[in-house]
């Protein structure tokens, strides 16, 4: 059965939406224990190597600056690979990384959006970023030590973070104040007038710093304001998820 589909076999009822939601949160969340086991651990390990040969200050300095490096990488992969449509080129030097990428990137994050509390479309899977880390930690070494290390510990912790704000933005319904800003956003951005912009999951600040905040008036209506807003042309229906 599809695991996006409500209805159960011709003998069995109809499952309510909510034990739908549910199941599907016991997906993601598995995932994302898997992930944060080893990365977490990975960090613990090399801040006690860092702390074992003195050198916990620049340890800790390098992975705070992992932080931000993940949000640009975050964002930036976000609007530039995840919501583009790779095309298999008929160029011979271009026809096998093309084909890769429209068989493993283009449905990537578009089911996704089709399929919005969908567990296996939520979070990454351990294999996904797997390659990446440990091509990164043996370069590292190229670099001086718990520098380049830390900052992809640290990249890789704030991917995690990442993960579990989008995890609880679909499927909790947290009162903080951040939380309900983060839902707010993330799921207009899940709407069709939303998808080019909102390109931040855990955060708006990069789409403010590159001009990819949503309109002034779906901000107003999104967030709340004082005064409505006057009704204009560029004024879109928010939708949601």
């Amino acid at each position: 059965m599809e695991s996006d589909q409500l209805e159960g076999g011709p003998l069995e009822p109809k499952r309510p939406y909510r034990v739908y939601k549910r199941g599907q949160e016991r997906i993601s969340r598995r995932n994302l224990y898997q992930t944060t086991t080893l990365y977490t651990l990975s960090s613990v390990i090399l801040f006690i190597l860092a702390f074992r040969w003195n050198h916990p200050y620049r340890a800790l300095a390098f992975y705070l600056g992992g932080i931000p490096f993940w949000m640009f990488v975050e964002y930036f992969s976000h609007r530039y690979i995840l919501h583009r449509h790779f095309k298999v080129s008929k160029k011979w030097y271009k026809k096998f990384l093309t084909g890769l990428a429209n068989k493993y990137l283009d449905p990537l994050h578009f089911g996704h959006h089709e399929r919005p509390f969908d567990g296996n479309h939520m979070s990454g899977e351990l294999r996904d970023l797997l390659p990446l880390f440990v091509v990164g930690l043996a370069m590292s070494f190229i670099f001086p030590s718990f520098t380049a290390a830390m900052v992809l510990a640290g990249a890789f912790q704030s991917y995690i973070a990442e993960e579990w704000i989008h995890h609880a933005t679909h499927y909790y319904n947290f009162r903080d104040p951040y939380f309900r800003y983060m839902k707010k956003h993330h799921f207009y951005h899940h709407t069709s007038h939303g998808m080019t912009r909102g390109f931040g999951t855990s955060s708006g600040i990069l789409d403010a710093i590159f001009k990819t905040r949503y309109p002034e008036t779906v901000r107003r209506r999104l967030y709340g304001t004082k005064q409505p807003p006057t009704t204009t042309q560029t004024e879109q229906p928010i939708q949601e998820a």
